[in-house]
């Protein structure tokens, strides 16, 4: 993988950020995209997060099921955390049971 300059990194982290703001961000893209706005092999990414290269080559092709721990620990890396993000405001919220 070719050493990025800091705009090609500072471009792929604003990018980043923006698909999270809009909730377009699905997991397989998030985490190869997380890498590479880092800079990051896969080798030095699962270092980095404690996971196995293999863990994040399959999570990165869709592949994986990562565990929530897993999932805590990319997005720890990166400044993220873990949450439910609507798809859009028009659905109703879920109703609890009636009492």
């Amino acid at each position: 993988m070719r050493q990025l300059t800091r705009e090609e990194i500072r471009v792929l982290r604003q990018r980043l950020r923006e698909r999270a703001s809009s909730a377009e961000l699905r997991l397989p893209d998030a985490v190869l995209d997380i890498r590479k706005s880092l800079g990051l092999t896969q080798e030095k990414f699962a270092e980095l997060t404690g996971i196995t290269k293999r863990q994040v080559a399959e999570i990165e092709t869709g592949k994986g099921n990562p565990t929530i721990d897993t999932l805590h620990k990319i997005g720890k890396l990166f400044g993220f955390s873990l949450g439910f993000v609507p798809k859009d405001g028009s659905d109703p919220p879920p109703q609890g049971p009636k009492p």
